[in-house]
């Protein structure tokens, strides 16, 4: 009978963490990420909170202030559920994945748009105060149409074939 040689690369371990190691590593890291689910949740929670009781401020103190600060809260809320989404899709495609991100990059600025148009309102007027606040909110707009056409890039480039696969519709000769 004959006997097979022992195949000499099967006794080298490859470099780097061992199965157990990398498991580990898995378990933390999905605990790490739940963690940051869980605090982005509360988070969300708490500030639809405060926008409720601002909310209820506007029944007395019917002015731009309060309606101004509900809305900085929602957006912020809405920052807080796309960072959720965010993390989610990640720990879903073990991957980290840029759209979430450009998104809440884009409401983030679209936020402070808001908020500076209404401060540079207030200062109209006022020289360098109201000349700050609209370089800023015009830095913002280039901002916004950065990250627009980056995430429509992305998505453009995501829906092109792989190198070295075929087009839908194409054979291969």
């Amino acid at each position: 009978m004959a006997r097979k040689s022992a195949d000499p690369e099967a006794a080298v371990r490859p470099p780097g963490f061992s199965r157990a190691g990398t498991r580990a590593l898995e378990v933390a890291e999905n605990l790490i990420y739940g963690g940051i689910a869980l605090f982005l949740v509360l988070s969300a929670f708490v500030l639809l909170a405060v926008a409720g009781k601002t909310s209820w401020g506007l029944v007395s103190d019917f002015s731009q202030v309060p309606l101004l600060e509900v809305l900085d809260v929602l957006l912020l809320v809405f920052i807080v559920v796309e960072l959720l989404f965010a993390v989610r899709t990640t720990v879903e495609k073990r991957e980290l994945v840029a759209e979430p991100f450009l998104l809440v990059g884009i409401i983030a600025s679209i936020k402070e748009i808001v908020v500076l148009s209404v401060e540079a309102a207030g200062v109209l007027g006022k020289g360098d105060t109201f000349d700050d606040r609209v370089v800023e909110i015009g830095l913002l707009g280039v901002l916004v149409v950065l990250l627009g056409v980056t995430a429509y890039l992305l998505r453009r480039k995501e829906r092109e074939p792989d190198e070295g696969e075929p087009s839908p519709g194409r054979a291969i000769r």
